[in-house]
């Protein structure tokens, strides 16, 4: 009779496992890392800055997207856009037409994931939807909101900054 030696197993740490463990987190987060980076991509939009400074808290923002038009964007505060809130978002596309419009709430500052929002179209030139603006992590949050147009030229889009104060 033949004598079969069992394999030995280690009784200490099991090493293995956890840089397996290890390596498969850091895959996900950068898996994650390249997929926000991806939806947030915008290397195909043509942008046009804001024509003047604005309080989109108080008064409708607009900008002028070069020679193809311009753009008006409402946000329904009631005084103060506050995170977490629902917010009316209206935007008034004048000299192009657009097939659709997007809003992106963005973090100036620091990255605080996806927030946007498709618009759906009303009268001509007149788009409407909900947002929200994400958690402030800070007393107070500096923010973008960014307008994108889908046109048959292309992606045009302006953005408009402002702050959220924590309550």
């Amino acid at each position: 009779m033949k004598m079969t030696s069992k394999p030995a197993h280690s009784a200490g740490f099991p090493a293995l496992r956890v840089l397996i463990l290890v390596t498969g987190l850091a895959l996900a987060a950068c898996a994650w890392y390249a997929f926000s980076h991806w939806l947030h991509r915008d290397s195909d939009v043509t942008w046009f800055p804001p024509t003047s400074s604005c309080n989109l808290h108080a008064a409708p923002c607009s900008a002028t997207l070069g020679d193809k038009g311009s753009i008006t964007l409402a946000v329904q505060a009631n005084g103060r856009i506050d995170a977490l809130e629902i917010l009316p978002l209206e935007v008034e596309v004048d000299g192009v037409t657009a097939t659709q419009v997007e809003v992106d709430f963005i973090g100036r500052d620091m990255d605080l994931g996806l927030h946007r929002f498709a618009l759906s179209a009303g009268a001509p030139g007149h788009f409407q939807g909900h947002g929200q603006v994400g958690i402030c992590t800070q007393s107070v949050m500096p923010w973008r909101a960014r307008v994108i147009l889908e046109t048959a030229e292309g992606k045009v889009g302006s953005w408009f900054d402002f702050d959220v104060i924590r309550s």
